[in-house]
């Protein structure tokens, strides 16, 4: 008997029970692939996406204002490229300034028999007002003139490069994110759905209002009405918030993180906040300013820079996700209070 046992216990497995897939660990090995390929998919797409646009940023169809003799003006229009530059001539050059500050162009050239004066606009953009003052410089040299360097629209003298317009960048982003997170730890469940939806606008309006005390009392990088400019940014925290939580309230946290990836590793490297929508490629500027990120950043200077001339788009844009996040919201709210068993409304 005891040599039975023994030959049992040591007895192997035969060859293809050795070798058999544990129970579960085909769908393991799936499901990490899945994975796998998710994140990989994902740096990617964050590489793409902070790296594409600075790797080809430029000028893209920037509006450019000159003014000059005729020969001169059309001496630069021959020479500019035309997918760099969009040239218009103006008849002076106040004509020209003030198309400046009226945002219609980003910068300008006046031609004269003794120079040749530069027009920018760092507050629009710093890296396009130093690629015009290139360009101007560029030109003078080849005319053998100099050149005189003009800011239209520049930073306040507290922050002459705009430090703080692009650390503002972050903060933009995750007031929508931050918020979010905490009301749906704080307050769980559909039934505390309109708690916070409310807790989310406060913030808005809160975080708004701080973040431009900051930037325009603190750093000393804006420059426009404190009230209008913070209830713009508070606008653009709701644009991002608001759908977040419609996200999750409808689809889960799947849905949220989606909208989260989305926002940070797009919304945020194509915002233009620090160089300007028209340093960008065309593609990429246009997604830019339709996203939350984007659209508040457009606002931002509109309002601090610009006595809100060009505001009313992006605005618009913010309004709209705003809506979209509301509509979200409603929709999950009809479906937590139909009762088991109702046929869906038509």
């Amino acid at each position: 008997m005891s040599a039975n046992i023994d030959a049992s216990t040591t007895s192997q497995p035969s060859g293809d029970t050795a070798h058999a897939v544990p129970p579960g660990g085909r769908g393991l090995v799936a499901k990490l692939a899945a994975i796998v390929v998710g994140l990989t998919a994902a740096i990617t797409l964050m590489l793409c996406a902070f790296g594409l646009p600075s790797a080809a940023g430029g000028p893209h169809h920037a509006p450019l204002g000159v003014t000059g003799p005729e020969s001169a003006v059309a001496a630069v229009q021959k020479q500019l490229p035309g997918d760099a530059w969009e040239v218009t001539v103006y008849d002076t050059s106040r004509d020209l300034t003030r198309a400046i500050e009226e945002r219609d162009a980003v910068g300008g050239l006046a031609f004269g028999d003794d120079g040749v004066t530069v027009y920018t606009a760092t507050a629009g953009g710093q890296m396009i007002s130093n690629a015009i003052s290139g360009l101007g410089t560029a030109l003078a040299d080849q005319r053998h003139v100099s050149a005189t360097v003009h800011d239209v629209v520049p930073f306040p003298k507290d922050d002459p490069r705009g430090t703080g317009l692009a650390s503002a960048a972050l903060p933009m982003v995750f007031g929508g994110i931050l918020p979010a997170i905490a009301l749906l730890q704080l307050f769980p469940g559909h039934a505390h759905l309109r708690t916070r939806l409310a807790g989310v606008v406060a913030f808005a309006l809160a975080g708004g209002a701080a973040v431009t005390a900051v930037l325009q009392f603190g750093i000393g990088t804006l420059d426009g009405n404190y009230w209008v400019t913070s209830l713009g940014l508070g606008l653009g925290m709701a644009a991002l918030a608001i759908p977040f939580l419609g996200l999750q309230s409808l689809l889960g946290y799947p849905g949220f993180g989606a909208g989260s990836v989305v926002m940070m590793f797009l919304g945020n490297p194509l915002s233009g906040l620090t160089t300007g929508p028209y340093w960008l490629p065309d593609g990429w500027s246009t997604l830019g300013r339709l996203l939350p990120p984007g659209a508040s950043g457009n606002l931002l200077r509109a309002n601090a820079f610009y006595d809100g001339t060009g505001a009313g788009g992006p605005a618009l844009v913010l309004g709209v996700w705003v809506l979209a996040g509301l509509a979200l919201i409603l929709a999950a709210d009809r479906r937590r209070n139909r009762k088991p068993g109702d046929a869906p409304a038509a």
